[in-house]
């Protein structure tokens, strides 16, 4: 019985246009594929969606990203260099590690290369500022110092004169 029915089959796929039937021309192959989803809904349930640490890890990472530019205001001297080359750092090798990774990430990959490019930003600016400071014989004193310095002088002289008048009396 077979035999025939593979005969039949063929005999039939022979008669149809193309050799597919009519009827299931809009099928698709794959029983199991999805309809299509709204770009909302595939972001959703993607594995980097937004109901996964990969999505919400670079978005607050962001938030070191924003602190090191708010720094740029921020005078050299009073810059952290240790932390600036953890940032620098820590940007380059995450950067790198975002690309390597199954699923690549590449929202994680944009906020460490930012927070390298602020890292490393920071760093020449404390360089800078230091190679400044060594290459200057005269440093300025900061302005309350020089006042209190000045005002401790004058205390001393008049002390001075007050114990000398004395003396000579």
């Amino acid at each position: 019985m077979r035999p025939a029915f593979r005969l039949f089959k063929v005999s039939r796929a022979a008669r149809m246009p193309f050799g597919r039937p009519i009827g299931r021309r809009f099928q698709t192959v794959d029983a199991t594929a999805t309809p299509k989803q709204s770009a909302l809904l595939r972001l959703w349930n993607s594995p980097i969606g937004l109901k996964t640490v990969h999505f919400w890890a670079p978005v607050m990472k962001w938030a070191l990203v924003i602190a090191g530019i708010g720094d740029f205001y921020r005078p050299a001297e009073k810059l952290s260099l240790t932390q600036n080359i953890a940032l620098t750092c820590t940007g380059a090798i995450w950067t790198r590690w975002c690309l390597i990774i199954k699923p690549k990430n590449y929202l994680l990959a944009a906020v460490n290369f930012f927070l390298g490019c602020v890292g490393t930003v920071q760093v020449s600016r404390i360089f800078m500022y230091r190679r400044s400071i060594k290459g200057s014989t005269v440093v300025e004193e900061p302005e309350g110092v020089k006042d209190k310095t000045v005002g401790q002088t004058k205390e001393i002289v008049d002390k001075s004169t007050a114990m000398v008048q004395n003396a000579t009396k």
